[in-house]
C-alpha cells in the first residue's frame, strides 16, 4: 500500500458567499473547474431554481449539483432524509414545511441516478485518509464551534450570529455552515480548510480536534462529502 504523506494541501480556488444561505452551494463552486464554474455563475438563479432547492439548500441537493456537473463523490450521513428530532425546533418547524418533501424526494431518487450514499459516520482518520489519498471534502460543521487558528474567532463572533443561527440545543447554538477541507500537516496536527464567509481568501485551520467538534454537533447529521479529485473534468 502506497505510504500516506506526512502532510497534503489542494489547491482549492477560495470563493466568498454572496448571501447568508449559499455556503453549501459556494462550496461546490470552490469544487468546480473553472468552466464549471464561470457557467454556474452565469446560470446561477435559473440552477438554483432547475434544483428546487431556492434559498434553503441541504447535504443532499449539494450532491445533486456534483452530480450536475460529473463530479464523482461519495456521501455518508447519520440520517438518510430527515431526522424526525428536527421538528422539535422552531426553526426546523418553519423549514421543513418548505424543504421537507423535497429533500426525502431527492434521498429516494438518488439511487438511481447513480448517487452514492452511505447512512455512516466517518472518523477523523478516515478524513484524513480521503484527504491523502483521493481529494477534498465538504463538511457541514457548527459554526459557533469552528474556530480558524487564523481568524482565532468562531463565525458567531466575527461575522453576527443572526446571519447562521438556525437551532438550539441544551442551551447551546447551532450554526450550520459548509466549509472545504482541503489538506492536512499531520506533524503540526493541523486540518486545512476553506471557508466561504471569509473576505480575504486566506486558508483556515485548526487541529484535527477542533475541527472533529464542530463536524459531529447536533444538528449536522455528521454530514461529508468526499470528492474524488481525478475524476474531475479540467475543462
Amino acid at each position: 500500500m502506497t505510504a500516506v504523506p506526512q502532510s497534503k494541501q489542494y489547491n482549492i480556488t477560495h470563493i466568498q458567499q454572496r448571501f447568508n444561505w449559499d455556503c453549501g452551494v459556494t462550496c461546490i463552486l470552490m469544487i468546480l473547474s473553472s468552466s464549471q464554474r464561470k457557467q454556474f455563475l452565469n446560470n446561477f438563479e435559473s440552477i438554483c431554481k432547475d434544483e428546487g432547492f431556492g434559498v434553503s439548500t441541504w447535504t443532499i441537493d449539494l450532491c445533486y449539483l456534483l452530480l450536475r456537473y460529473h463530479v464523482r463523490h461519495e456521501y455518508y450521513t447519520q440520517t438518510i432524509g430527515v431526522d424526525p428530532s428536527y421538528k422539535k425546533h422552531s426553526y426546523y418547524s418553519h423549514v421543513l414545511d418548505k424543504d421537507e418533501k423535497r429533500v426525502m424526494r431527492r434521498f429516494k431518487e438518488a439511487p438511481g441516478k447513480g448517487l452514492r450514499i452511505q447512512q455512516r459516520t466517518v472518523n477523523m482518520h478516515g478524513i484524513v485518509m480521503h484527504l491523502a489519498r483521493h481529494g477534498p471534502i465538504i463538511l457541514l460543521t457548527n459554526a459557533s464551534q469552528l474556530i480558524c487558528e487564523v481568524c482565532r474567532r468562531t463565525i458567531r463572533e466575527k461575522f453576527g450570529f443572526h446571519l447562521f443561527c438556525f437551532a438550539q440545543n441544551k442551551n447551546k447554538s447551532f450554526a450550520g455552515h459548509y466549509v472545504v477541507l482541503c489538506g492536512y500537516d499531520a506533524e503540526a496536527h493541523t486540518i486545512f480548510y476553506n471557508n466561504p464567509e471569509t473576505r480575504d481568501g486566506h486558508t483556515c485551520r485548526c487541529s484535527p480536534a477542533s475541527m472533529d467538534t464542530a463536524r459531529t454537533a447536533f444538528g449536522t447529521d455528521q454530514d461529508i462529502i468526499f470528492i474524488f479529485e481525478k475524476s474531475k473534468r479540467k475543462k
